[in-house]
């Protein structure tokens, strides 16, 4: 316990502050809603456990020590970011709502869209790598306190993702004006590219 509940603060401090993920997690939720929360949150949830377990197999390391991988990761993350931003920006709310897709379709295109920018953040493959170990006891089982921590980030997040989500959703529900929705679409397709520019802008870890 005395090492779970500071990792637990820590995770919680760490994850509180919007990233790209969660700019993307709000920016979506609220043009297209509550029934947006399941798809982004699960994308999120699948993402983390990715970039994790990437992390544990040694790519972590190997970003941490590559510049050129490093860079491949960056720029894919960076000019998706970009892409969701544009996207985002030009979105018609007027044909957003008068459209309705079907469920499955958008769903899937959200699921897709929160998984890629949580996996491919090269930063967060090598986070676990640097993040996970300072809370390690080398004279303890290690993979039970990989489960046990992983685990724990891997909860926490979800519920982080979550509950940007679900604000973000209920907000959208009260926006009827087809003027402040086309607002907060180039609020959040802003925010996007403004994350897909600090994404091509990071540089490797020392």
């Amino acid at each position: 316990m005395e090492i779970w509940i500071p990792f637990v603060l820590a995770t919680t401090v760490i994850l509180v502050i919007p990233g790209p993920t969660i700019i993307l997690v709000i920016s979506q939720s609220v043009t297209h809603g509550r029934r947006s929360v399941v798809p982004l949150v699960s994308g999120v949830l699948l993402g983390d456990f990715t970039a994790m377990t990437l992390s544990l197999l040694g790519l972590g390391t190997i970003l941490s020590a590559s510049a050129s991988l490093f860079a491949i990761f960056k720029w894919i993350g960076a000019i998706y970011l970009l892409y969701l931003g544009v996207k985002l920006w030009r979105a018609n709310p007027e044909e957003i709502s008068a459209t309705k897709p079907s469920r499955m379709a958008s769903s899937r295109s959200l699921f897709w869209s929160s998984f890629i920018v949580t996996a491919l953040n090269p930063k967060s493959i090598a986070f676990f790598v640097a993040f996970l170990p300072q809370f390690i006891r080398p004279t303890e089982p290690l993979p039970q306190q990989l489960l046990l921590l992983g685990g724990t980030f891997l909860i926490l997040a979800t519920v982080n993702a979550a509950l940007y989500a679900i604000f973000a959703g209920q907000l959208s529900e009260h926006i009827q004006k087809t003027r402040v929705r086309r607002w907060f679409n180039r609020v959040g397709g802003s925010a996007l590219i403004g994350a897909g520019i600090v994404t091509a802008s990071m540089q490797q870890s020392t």
